[in-house]
């Protein structure tokens, strides 16, 4: 062997060494006690007290909109309501929220015989740091009921306590406790309408976060996340992601594109998914032992079935769905009623708040996380054009400068999740012993008090 032979053997020893140093590694740094705080303050009576207000407005049907004024209509109260909670959580920070409606009218469609007024309530939150403000996560739900036995009926009693009142209790809570605390990167709270109908107003926000350029990273959809205390939720909470962008699987997608994920083999690692591993990695440190866990389905939605979350997948953005480990559907989109001895309906009684407020811990800290960390690294690339056994990553600094190192990860193919964490510290580049042939690789950034970023799929380079 030469001297220059033996060299590279012992750097690659060293490297093989580092990696299984830093196996299966996680974060060393002191929790961060904003997230702790706001994670702390969840308040399940407070959770309960919301979702009751929004069941005794009646029916929250999307043609509530065009019902005489004398009808009062559910969905009308609920909106306002809606809207006047989070003027009240902010004129409790100061000022931090700004209140703002997104209105289309929407139909005739299938479910929306005659066109009706949609509109969204959002709040903003915007970061602290002028650079990292550009970036937006957001948190959202529906606030819309329906009973399908009387699907276009305006009036059919359509509690709707868990689909999707719990969605929408839970976005409110959080937007009270985080809005206590200041964070880098802007927070969005959404409550859409028309969901029920075919996810009109979640489809309409998507499109005006395209149409304005927001540069959303992560998009936390929260859709029946109340448990139900006649079934065992085994305290989980399932997070579903999509595999393969939507927009790749389009007829006017990019065919180059697809082929390529197909050629590398990463089916699993659309920046959905990043999402959701990164609750899976990250958010368990801040919750209670005995709290809400997150299991990752690998999957759009449930089996042929979708959410407000689609709407932005639809469109190319990270977007994933919470939502109860197990469904009750005798108490979903059911006329209120007992028959042969079974009470249907989507009624206050059947929720379960306790694991409500686990579920909003969980998105509280997963939000604030996701707030804190620098911007990912940009250009990641896996160097391919040398047909060797090792594997050389680089790419450039994270662009909002907040990034204080990196971190290489990776994987086996067959591995849901990150096995090994390989520092990189300011490095822009790191070469590993692991083949590409054999391994997953992903890079992230981290900052100064040990946020990480989301997880970058590098592209190969030749």
């Amino acid at each position: 062997m030469t001297v220059k032979n033996l060299r590279t053997a012992c750097a690659l020893c060293l490297l093989a060494a580092m990696a299984v140093a830093c196996a299966a590694q996680t974060s060393t740094s002191a929790p961060d006690a904003r997230i702790q705080r706001a994670v702390a303050a969840v308040d399940a009576a407070r959770l309960q007290s919301t979702d009751m207000a929004l069941v005794n407005f009646g029916t929250r049907h999307t043609l509530g909109t065009t019902l005489p004024a004398e009808k009062h209509a559910g969905i009308l109260q609920a909106r306002q309501w809606i809207a006047s909670e989070l003027n009240r959580t902010s004129q409790q920070c100061q000022g931090c929220l700004e209140v703002k409606q997104h209105s289309t009218v929407e139909g005739p469609a299938a479910r929306l015989p005659q066109p009706a007024e949609l509109t969204t309530i959002y709040a903003v939150q915007k970061g602290t740091d002028p650079e990292a403000a550009k970036r937006v996560i957001l948190l959202c739900a529906h606030y819309d009921t329906i009973a399908m036995a009387r699907m276009n009926d305006a009036e059919a009693p359509a509690p709707g306590a868990n689909d999707d009142g719990s969605g929408t209790s839970l976005v409110l809570e959080a937007a009270r406790v985080l809005s206590r605390e200041r964070f880098p990167v802007t927070i969005i709270y959404a409550l859409f309408p028309g969901e029920e109908q075919g996810l009109f107003g979640s489809k309409a926000f998507a499109k005006l976060a395209r149409a304005e350029g927001w540069q959303l990273e992560a998009v936390l959809s929260n859709d029946i996340v109340g448990g139900d205390n006649t079934r065992d939720q085994h305290n989980l909470v399932r997070v579903f992601s999509e595999g393969i962008p939507a927009t790749l699987t389009a007829d006017d997608g990019d065919r180059t594109t697809l082929r390529r994920l197909r050629l590398l083999g990463a089916e699993l690692d659309s920046p959905s998914r990043q999402i959701a591993r990164y609750i899976a990695t990250e958010v368990p440190a801040y919750l209670p032992a005995s709290s809400v866990q997150p299991k990752l389905v690998f999957r759009q939605d449930r089996f042929l079935r979708g959410g407000d979350h689609t709407s932005f997948n639809e469109l190319g953005f990270a977007a994933v769905r919470i939502t109860d480990y197990a469904e009750n559907y005798d108490h979903q989109h059911q006329l209120p009623r007992v028959e042969n001895g079974v009470e249907y309906g989507d009624l206050v009684k059947f929720v379960n708040y306790d694991y409500l407020a686990g579920v909003t811990r969980l998105n509280v800290a997963a939000a604030a996380l996701l707030a804190s960390a620098p911007a990912a690294p940009a250009e990641v690339k896996l160097v391919t054009r040398d047909l060797v056994n090792s594997s050389t990553l680089h790419w450039k600094p994270s662009p909002d400068g907040r990034a204080a190192g990196y971190e290489l990860l990776l994987r086996d193919t067959t591995a849901p999740g990150w096995e090994k964490i390989i520092p990189a510290g300011t490095q822009l580049q790191l070469t590993v012993p692991d083949s590409k042939d054999n391994v997953i690789y992903g890079v992230r950034a981290y900052d100064q008090d040990g946020h990480r970023s989301l997880v970058v799929m590098p592209a190969p380079e030749r």
